[in-house]
């Protein structure tokens, strides 16, 4: 199974739909990274991103985007694939 982070916060509900459809396709391991509890991490995500909104997460290497990224991506039948990398 592939190596999942996710920049988030505590309280957003979009971060916790793409943990719930993570889940749901089978990853029981997320490094989430705590945007409200770390300004620090806020600038990185920004740096890797260019995006400010949570959640923002990768797979492995890649960058998947948002919640909507992440469930456009499942739905064109990609998400599965590359987990499983």
């Amino acid at each position: 199974m592939a190596h999942v982070v996710m920049y988030c916060t505590a309280v957003c509900p979009y971060c916790i739909n793409a943990e719930r459809l993570l889940h749901n396709r089978g990853v029981s391991n997320i490094e989430k990274i705590r945007i409200d509890l770390d300004d620090a991490q806020r600038v990185v995500m920004e740096a890797k991103t260019g995006r400010r909104t949570v959640p923002q997460i990768f797979i492995d290497a890649t960058h998947v985007g948002g919640c909507d990224d992440l469930y456009a991506l499942d739905r064109a039948g990609g998400l599965v694939p590359l987990l499983n990398k």
